[in-house]
């Protein structure tokens, strides 16, 4: 049996109707959607004191290993990288609000990892996936297509922020958002013409008219791997169980944990992850991965690694296997080497695919009951409040509790699982702290 035929069934390209071609060009998609995280997340983490290039460095090996390991041992397609809103967390609350040093914020950010791969261990996490109502899933897909859509629309310029009525219509007439039309209007067109590769092709062309016309600038900023020894092993444990530990690992745990999980379900809706019993095959695995990309983002310097909803991306370009997150690992590792390269595409060429991706997600409210107000009411509280929070985790508390609280008020508490109760109550709890 060759090595080719080997990996084929490793990844059960059979069963997934699977093939190396459209894999390689999904994997390619969906590095090309997130890449920009190699430059915004070291941005980020940069006011922290961390020195810039070994957080670009951290971000690029994290993001590789974490993409690899879901790859080749969970067997999906979904990549991973340091999370947004993660990273501002850890920036703007915890050093720079809290006066925490960015070392003991990293320990902080190890505990987590530690902490996730323990709760998988003992089979928490997985515990937590089961609990979601099957009848919230196709909501939860809707919700993050929707909060994906927004993301585009922001990053366009298409749509921006209005005082009087929260968001308004952008300037048309600026170049980056007419240039982020022509993209979304050429990707709907290749799409509409059946091309597999039409996301991938509205990019890369949509970055070349960016550069040729000036609203793409290629601004190089070389580093070396050797940089990374700037913040590689750098955490301080002893500090992080210090003045404000459970606080902080707290909200690293919960917002991963729920970002990762409303994550999981969309991009497990679209690319068909679920079996006949809803659940999710090989969801260990899954969690390991992420739980151990975490600690890999700690040890070289960058906040927490999460599942990446561009991800979407790639499936909807066609990817179902894991070597779909594997190709993305690996550019994640030639970008160390290439970044200035990675650097040129502008945001309004990632845009367009962000709002294609929404649409084609938005699809699953289809397969809502509607007309069972026990289960529409919540799936419209957990799609709306997910872009409108600009959080997955708010939005799956909110529909996940007003799931629970209608099934006990219409006198069906015995329908609903006792650990359900538990999450409601810690959600009920989450809302008061906040408000507080």
């Amino acid at each position: 049996m060759s090595l080719r035929h080997r990996l084929e069934q490793y990844f059960d390209f059979a069963a997934l109707s699977a093939d190396w071609k459209t894999e390689i060009l999904a994997g390619f998609t969906t590095f090309v959607t997130m890449a920009y995280i190699i430059f915004v997340n070291p941005a980020i983490l940069h006011e922290t004191g961390m020195p810039l290039a070994a957080v670009t460095a951290a971000t690029c090996i994290s993001a590789a290993a974490g993409s690899m390991l879901m790859g080749g041992f969970a067997k999906y397609p979904i990549a991973l990288a340091p999370g947004m809103g993660l990273n501002a967390y850890f920036t703007y609350a915890v050093v720079k609000g809290m006066g925490v040093p960015w070392q003991a914020a990293l320990g902080a950010v190890f505990i987590s990892g530690v902490a996730f791969l323990l709760l998988t261990a003992i089979g928490i996490r997985q515990l937590i996936v089961s609990a979601i109502p099957f009848e919230l899933h196709a909501a939860v897909a809707a919700g993050v297509g929707l909060f994906i859509a927004l993301i585009g629309l922001r990053n366009s310029g298409i749509i921006v922020p209005s005082p009087a009525t929260t968001v308004t219509l952008g300037n048309l007439h600026d170049k980056s958002t007419a240039l982020a039309l022509f993209g979304l209007l050429l990707i709907a067109t290749l799409l509409a013409r059946r091309v597999r590769a039409a996301m991938l092709i509205g990019i890369l062309v949509t970055t070349a008219i960016g550069l040729v016309t000036g609203v793409a600038k290629w601004s190089p900023q070389p580093y070396r791997l050797a940089d990374l020894a700037a913040t590689a092993g750098k955490l301080d444990l002893g500090a992080a169980m210090k003045i404000g530990f459970v606080e902080i690992v707290f909200v690293f745990l919960f917002i991963d944990l729920f970002d990762n999980i409303g994550t999981l379900v969309a991009v497990g809706k679209k690319a068909r992850l679920f079996d006949k019993t809803h659940r999710i095959p090989r969801i260990n695995r899954i969690l390991f991965s992420d739980a151990l990309a975490t600690i890999i983002g700690a040890l070289t310097g960058t906040s927490t690694v999460v599942s990446y909803i561009e991800s979407a991306a790639g499936v909807a370009a066609g990817g179902r296997t894991g070597v779909t997150a594997i190709v993305t690992g690996l550019l994640f590792v030639v970008a160390l080497f290439v970044a200035p390269v990675v650097g040129a595409i502008p945001a309004a060429a990632t845009a367009p695919a962000l709002i294609v991706v929404g649409s084609l997600m938005i699809s699953a409210v289809g397969e809502i009951a509607w007309s069972d107000p026990e289960i529409a009411i919540p799936a419209f509280l957990t799609m709306v409040t997910i872009p409108l929070t600009f959080s997955i985790a708010n939005g799956l508390a909110f529909g996940f509790t007003a799931y629970t609280l209608m099934k006990l008020f219409a006198g069906k508490f015995r329908e609903v699982n006792w650990f359900v109760y538990v999450l409601t109550a810690l959600f009920i709890l989450r809302f008061a702290y906040l408000a507080g």
